[in-house]
């Protein structure tokens, strides 16, 4: 088994099901036989876009409240971990201008 990692993100609730479905066909969420495997919370994110921003939700300079999703999932190997996180990034599935993510290495005990 290659090198595991965690990968953490945040997400609009009605994006969550676009972002899923990509970041699974990049290689994610794969485990001792089972796919498609994450684990997802509900939440509220906020944020005040600036002047340079270009927003997808709200407007410049006025503080957003969104019912967010923090998703987490796992991933093997570098090269996958990778693929996943450009999947991510993809603004057809991620409507951020910058997705906010970690990708945490994990260690087998």
């Amino acid at each position: 088994m290659g090198t595991r990692y965690k990968l953490v993100f945040f997400a609009p609730a009605a994006s969550i099901e676009a972002i899923k479905k990509a970041i699974f066909a990049a290689g994610a969420g794969q485990h001792d036989g089972y796919t498609e495997c994450c684990f997802t919370t509900p939440g509220t994110g906020q944020f005040v876009a600036g002047q340079m921003a270009n927003p997808a939700i709200g407007r410049r300079g006025i503080l957003e409240m969104v019912e967010e999703v923090r998703c987490e999932t796992s991933c093997v190997g570098s090269y996958t971990t990778k693929r996943v996180v450009e999947a991510l990034k993809n603004l057809e599935a991620h409507p951020y201008e910058v997705p906010v993510y970690e990708v945490i290495k994990l260690e087998d005990f």
